[in-house]
């Protein structure tokens, strides 16, 4: 019988996909259930004799093919066989105006309750996350830099400090592309019309950050509805125009 090494030397394919191929492997077979969790990045270097990037690769192949979710500060799980294929959004859902505009309505309907939750229950560690977010944003637009990162991380600390894992996995599934100048060209040569523009942006993220730090609830989802319907009507606005 083959062993793991054996197995990931058999065809001239790239280790990722061999590893891809072997936990599936243990995934059909049953040696790997539905609900369990998998070896650490640890384990499975020592056991294939592989890098770090490239049990990372393998499992985010595996995630996108729906046998496996990771839980932020948890693991990595086995989803199953015929389970359904989490929901993600792919780079032709923004193709469009209204596609943009359709994925904000999500976005108000999730970051709006988020918010609200994360003012209730976020800790001195969540506060410190937005705070790094929020000043990398605002260092990105003065020195004329894309700050699409720095923005969606700002989201995503958010979804975390709900201390609710679904909504920091829903975020963290839907990546920067929700930010809708994620679109565009980079920030290069940004025009002073732009940078004031940007500025207004985030100062609606300060008021978000205020209130959850505040822990005032209803303010928090409040600021985060009127952030996300303002980008909404600005792409309406003008379909390009940086957006926030």
């Amino acid at each position: 019988m083959e062993t793991s090494t054996e197995l990931l030397r058999r065809r001239p394919r790239s280790l990722a996909l061999e590893l891809v191929e072997a936990l599936g492997d243990r995934i059909r077979e049953g040696r790997l259930a539905a609900g369990d969790k998998l070896p650490t990045e640890a384990e499975f270097m020592a056991e294939f004799g592989v890098s770090r990037t490239v049990v990372r690769e393998a499992i985010s192949k595996l995630q996108a093919a729906g046998l496996v979710l990771t839980r932020h500060g948890i693991g990595t799980f086995v989803v199953g066989l015929g389970a359904a294929v989490p929901f993600k959004l792919a780079p032709e859902q923004f193709a469009t105006l209204r596609d943009v505009i359709a994925v904000l309505e999500l976005r108000i309907g999730i970051e709006t309750e988020a918010a609200s939750l994360a003012a209730q229950r976020r800790n001195a560690d969540n506060l410190r996350q937005m705070r790094g977010a929020l000043d990398a944003v605002a260092a990105a637009v003065e020195q004329g830099r894309d700050a699409v990162g720095p923005d969606f991380q700002f989201h995503l600390e958010i979804a975390r400090a709900t201390q609710n894992a679904h909504f920091a996995d829903l975020m963290a599934s839907l990546g920067a592309m929700i930010i809708p100048r994620a679109r565009l060209d980079g920030a290069a040569g940004m025009s002073e019309e732009q940078r004031l523009y940007l500025r207004r942006v985030n100062a609606e993220h300060e008021s978000i950050y205020d209130a959850i730090r505040n822990q005032d609830g209803d303010a928090a989802r409040a600021a985060m509805r009127t952030h996300l319907a303002n980008s909404r009507e600005r792409r309406r606005r003008a379909t390009g125009a940086v957006a926030g």
